[in-house]
């Protein structure tokens, strides 16, 4: 799995490695409350944290040692995404999966905020 032909597809179809409100690497530590270490040897592949009013929702994909993996985040008016890095194992497989059968990329009224520009990303090597 080569996740800078990843990278280079999602710069090719347009899209941004940091969407939403996240701009790049530093925008990731700072919403998260992160320690720089806690992502030392990791490639961020996507990243994304989109906010409606008062709610938003966040979504990091990264690389670290061949190994992928997800993160997911959530807040309301009273706190933000700090305490919620919790990285979790996974597959291209797995997220496709999640995309086309469940809810992974959709907003809280079910519309697409993410899931097919993730989709492109991994359908092009799964």
């Amino acid at each position: 799995m080569n996740m800078n032909k990843y990278v280079f597809l999602m710069k090719l179809k347009g899209y941004h490695v940091f969407d939403g409100d996240f701009d790049d690497e530093q925008d990731v530590i700072d919403a998260f409350s992160l320690d720089q270490k806690e992502l030392n040897g990791a490639f961020i592949l996507y990243a994304t944290y989109e906010i409606d009013g008062y709610e938003g929702s966040a979504f990091v994909l990264f690389e670290r040692n061949g190994q992928l993996y997800e993160v997911h985040g959530g807040h309301c008016s009273c706190n933000g995404l700090e305490g919620q890095w919790e990285p979790e194992a996974t597959t291209a497989d797995a997220l496709v999966h999640c995309i086309k059968n469940g809810r992974l990329g959709r907003g809280y009224m079910g519309a697409d905020v993410f899931g097919q520009k993730l989709l492109d990303m991994l359908v092009a090597e799964a």
